[in-house]
């Protein structure tokens, strides 16, 4: 805020509030505002007026209000400062955007994302710890699909199989994508954001991407469970590629490696064969980097970005055959980046799953 003249933040969030939580320990549950001053106490600002005997409990800060009708107390808490700056952080409605420019006609709005979040890529001590347990808690998840899933489910109730493990082990569900396609005739390749209702059948691959979550701080996940038999062989050559390109990937990893590091390493998928349908590495919680490789890239990727100790990155090569992903797996997990290499997170093997 010194450095960008700012006298005062805004951060917002809907339902899981990063940024928000970050500075405040509110995890959100809807909307959620922060007013961060660089002089004077935050208000934390919720929605709905319910929540928010619940944020003041939880809430390190002391100044925490109902956000009001259409958010409306947002804006006049803002209003109420003499602000010649504003950093907007995360995806503010324009609704309050408009009413505070009309409110605070010379106050000049400015985007203070990527400063936040790049504060935030360095994880503390604590945060690492928090790191720790929340790769502890996804892991849970991962044997629990190992136990559980058999022939005869629904796909859909994988779901339920990925929360309550988590739940019991005492972390707050974050993410289950997760896609069943047959090994010997495969549609699918991508982890799916929803689940279908097919029932799953001996010969089947379930590809998984899980997050649990400790307090904000979440741990990812991918691996491929064959069910009922082991894996095809082409699965298996596409599994080892994929694992193959986590190991060159982690090996590049270090404290001063560079993302054009890391990109050099992936070349490896290329080289046998296959390609990539999501990133290929993004910081935990989708902080920065966020990459592909060169070869799949939707636009510049920032090759010279410096990797520092006690990063937390997420190494995820998403392999598959074709560009329409109808025939892939995912590997990876998250990891930490240390002076000499990574440090895992996760206790979960590194193998091709047999289940069921």
């Amino acid at each position: 805020m010194d450095r960008g003249d700012i006298d005062c933040l805004l951060l917002y969030g809907a339902g899981r509030a990063a940024d928000v939580q970050y500075l405040s320990h509110w995890p959100g549950t809807r909307e959620a505002f922060l007013v961060l001053r660089r002089e004077g106490e935050p208000t934390l600002l919720v929605q709905f007026n319910n929540h928010v005997a619940t944020a003041r409990r939880v809430a390190v800060t002391r100044d925490v209000r109902w956000a009001g009708h259409h958010s409306e107390a947002v804006v006049d808490v803002l209003a109420r400062g003499s602000h010649h700056r504003i950093g907007l952080v995360g995806g503010v409605p324009w609704q309050i955007v408009a009413r505070l420019a009309q409110r605070s006609p010379t106050t000049e709005l400015v985007d203070a994302t990527a400063d936040v979040r790049a504060a935030r890529s360095v994880a503390s001590d604590e945060e690492i710890t928090f790191l720790r347990e929340a790769a502890r808690v996804t892991d849970l998840a991962m044997e629990a699909l190992e136990r559980e899933v058999r022939p005869g489910l629904r796909e859909s109730e994988l779901a339920g199989i990925v929360e309550g493990a988590v739940a019991r082990g005492g972390g707050t569900p974050g993410i289950h994508f997760m896609a069943t396609t047959p090994m010997r005739a495969p549609a699918v390749g991508v982890p799916s954001q929803i689940q279908s209702s097919r029932v799953i059948d001996r010969g089947d691959v379930l590809i998984t991407e899980i997050t649990a979550h400790h307090w904000g701080y979440g741990g990812q996940i991918h691996r491929a469970y064959a069910i009922g038999e082991d894996p095809t062989n082409e699965y298996r050559r596409m599994h080892d590629a994929a694992v193959e390109a986590y190991d060159r990937i982690c090996t590049a990893l270090r404290d001063g490696s560079t993302v054009a590091d890391v990109l050099d390493a992936a070349e490896v998928l290329h080289e046998r064969g296959y390609t990539i349908f999501d990133d290929l590495l993004h910081g935990t919680d989708q902080l920065p980097p966020v990459i592909r490789t060169r070869r799949t890239a939707r636009g510049p990727q920032l090759e010279s970005f410096v990797f520092r100790e006690n990063m937390v990155v997420v190494v995820q090569p998403n392999v598959v055959t074709d560009e329409r992903g109808t025939m892939g797996l995912q590997v990876g997990e998250t990891v930490r980046v240390t002076k000499e290499g990574i440090e895992r997170l996760h206790r979960y093997p590194m193998r091709f799953v047999r289940c069921g």
